[in-house]
């Protein structure tokens, strides 16, 4: 069933602001309060969030289930978010839910769980690391008001080979300072849910006040929001190996 507006849960450890003073000075909101911020102010969207530290970390059956899109931030606890959560959003992306995975969550239990690989990658942390992210799908609808380049002046660097599933779109890649280079920005179908993979995010940079990053966000839960389902067809009888349709 289509929704209008699009129901988004936006999901975040929601540690690092509270415990990482220059975490804090950047998403004082935390990163989840920045996101639904961005979402809440271009409209089109219904948002609530959840962290770790709530109840069932904010991801009841009930609140799963009424969620269109899911957006999943995590870090350092992935070990710590509860496995019959991750089954219950799991199946819900095979029904139909979209999913976009951003940054360190790359190595969350419900992304691997998804991939069925390791997920894991090379990575660098430095304060001067600059990125440029060029745009190879132009005209897909992630991409949709974003040149065919854009520059995050700090970001961590995550570095190829990245252990994932051969992606049926990669709209993103990255280029850093190091020469390393990094498909940032994929796309899957699981079942009949769509699951992207956005790689800018670290938790003391500023990644997501960026406009362009912002923008390919919205983008994302905006394709990834479930479409209508096939209607089934009644075929009839079989008669004499035929199909009687009359």
């Amino acid at each position: 069933m289509i929704h209008n507006p699009i129901r988004v849960t936006i999901w975040n450890e929601g540690r690092h602001e509270k415990r990482k003073p220059e975490a804090a000075a950047v998403y004082p909101k935390g990163i989840h309060g920045a996101l639904a911020d961005h979402l809440n102010k271009a409209g089109g969207f219904t948002v609530r969030t959840g962290v770790l530290d709530d109840p069932q970390h904010g991801l009841q059956a009930d609140v799963v289930n009424d969620t269109d899109v899911m957006l999943w931030w995590g870090h350092l606890h992935h070990k710590e978010v509860a496995d019959e959560v991750v089954d219950r959003v799991h199946q819900r992306v095979l029904d139909g839910m979209g999913l976009l995975v951003l940054h360190s969550a790359h190595f969350s239990k419900i992304f691997k769980k998804l991939m069925g690989t390791t997920c894991d990658l090379k990575w660098r942390e430095d304060k001067d690391e600059r990125v440029i992210l060029w745009v190879t799908r132009p005209g897909h609808p992630i991409v949709e008001g974003i040149d065919d380049h854009f520059i995050l002046p700090h970001e961590e660097m995550y570095g190829e080979y990245f252990d994932i599933p051969e992606p049926q779109t990669t709209f993103l890649i990255s280029s850093f300072s190091g020469g390393e280079v990094f498909r940032s920005g994929c796309t899957w179908s699981r079942g009949a849910g769509r699951v992207v993979y956005f790689r800018p995010g670290h938790e003391t940079f500023p990644s997501y006040h960026d406009k362009n990053v912002l923008r390919i966000i919205e983008n994302a839960v905006r394709w990834a929001a479930p479409t209508r389902p096939p209607k089934p067809v009644e075929f009839g009888k079989r008669v004499r190996g035929w199909i009687d349709q009359k």
